[in-house]
């Protein structure tokens, strides 16, 4: 899925969102979800993997622990805040390595 959700507003993502992660939990089957919301990545994944540009590839990847179902306390919660601060750090990592010497990443 490539950034299926990204020209929603929130309240229609987050239960989109919502809707992905109830189906998935009946039917158990593998999503490839691309997007540049670090906050919907941890919702949804067991694992996130962060991308570098220039070239594109891998640059590193975040196990998301935090138990299933998910939902709105979990969103919430020092858990989740803690995670999406992981996955912005790798982010910033990835986009630091992609920088030239006459950019600073922002």
């Amino acid at each position: 899925m490539d950034e299926p959700f990204a020209a929603l507003d929130e309240i229609t993502r987050f239960k989109l969102n919502n809707d992905l992660l109830e189906l998935w939990r009946d039917e158990r089957f593998t999503v490839v979800f691309v997007t540049h919301s670090v906050f919907e990545s941890v919702f949804l994944s067991s694992r996130v993997v962060v991308m570098a540009a220039r070239p594109g590839r891998v640059f590193g990847e975040l196990a998301v622990d935090a138990p299933y179902p998910r939902d709105e306390a979990f969103r919430t919660s020092p858990d989740y805040a803690a995670l999406c601060r992981q996955a912005s750090d790798v982010l910033v990592n990835a986009i630091k390595s992609t920088a030239g010497p006459h950019h600073d990443g922002h």
